[in-house]
């Protein structure tokens, strides 16, 4: 980890859009997610990490060819493309005029007949498409229906800070985070759309405060709207404890202050043990360790 750095990340939550075909919706959605972007720099964050979909979260039913009942292959062809595109690269120009390193959800085209990733699309602050975050462990719905899964983690360096991203339902997969702990990231950036309810998402919030404290590191975890009366956007410390987390409404940030200088002595020494090193610590051969029915 580098010494002596700090950084500050603001994280939104807001309402996600269920229709990619909505136009007047997308571009409203833009418009939101660029005020939250100037919100954040007034903050004086140099990063704003912002939920899956952000841009658009495509609900299944209205997706879906043959509708809700029962749920079908998705129809691509419903989506706005163009006017994604449109509202991505005025969010990418506004990220380079207020230097803002930006991560937000949407989907992402690939070659027909494909299905689309969700990703998250990693805005540097001038302005370019850094690199993107595409879903690897899918939902049922997700993988049967929807989306192509994506095939690698992804990490990227903001003023010596390392990220690693995680979409959807990845709290609940730990080799996700333990591979990040390998790859020695600071902070993974969690964005979920979640259950999109008031009572159930809980669990994606607690998964994520414990995945921090297994790895020892910072974990931002960016929720919507409708999730936050139990499961407000929030950032949690390499400890597990929730140092900052958003009021519940339409569309709110937060902003908090990621300290590295602070020594860190848990990573290290579960990084040792998870080596040999107990292995020669064992005894094999004593007959009172094998019997395991012995007082």
């Amino acid at each position: 980890m580098p010494k002596n750095t700090t950084m500050r990340l603001s994280v939104a939550q807001l309402a996600v859009l269920p229709d990619p075909g909505d136009t007047a919706a997308l571009r409203d959605g833009g418009a939101l997610i660029r005020r939250l972007m100037r919100d954040a720099h007034a903050a004086g964050a140099r990063l704003l990490h912002l939920p899956e979909g952000a841009l658009t979260c495509p609900d299944k039913t209205i997706m879906s060819v043959s509708g809700a009942d029962p749920v079908g292959p998705a129809d691509w062809s419903r989506a706005d493309w163009a006017t994604l595109a449109a509202e991505l690269q005025a969010i990418t120009e506004l990220a380079a005029q207020l230097r803002l390193w930006t991560v937000l959800g949407s989907v992402h085209p690939l070659t027909p007949p494909r299905r689309p990733h969700m990703s998250l699309y990693v805005i540097s602050d001038d302005g370019a498409i850094a690199t993107r975050y595409d879903e690897r462990m899918l939902s049922n719905t997700k993988v049967s229906h929807m989306y192509t899964p994506g095939s690698a983690p992804v990490t990227f360096t903001v003023d010596g800070v390392r990220f690693g991203c995680a979409l959807g339902m990845e709290a609940a997969y730990p080799e996700i985070f333990l591979e990040y702990e390998r790859l020695d990231v600071d902070c993974v950036l969690f964005s979920t759309h979640g259950p999109g309810t008031q009572v159930n998402n809980g669990p994606f919030a607690l998964q994520a405060q414990a995945l921090a404290a297994a790895n020892s590191y910072w974990v931002s975890y960016a929720g919507t709207s409708q999730d936050a009366p139990n499961a407000p956007s929030g950032v949690i410390s390499p400890n597990g404890d929730w140092i900052t987390r958003c009021r519940p409404g339409p569309a709110a940030i937060t902003t908090a202050e990621l300290d590295l200088a602070a020594e860190n002595h848990a990573r290290p020494w579960r990084r040792v043990a998870r080596s040999d090193l107990y292995a020669r610590h064992q005894a094999p051969d004593d007959p009172r360790s094998l019997d395991r029915t012995r007082p």
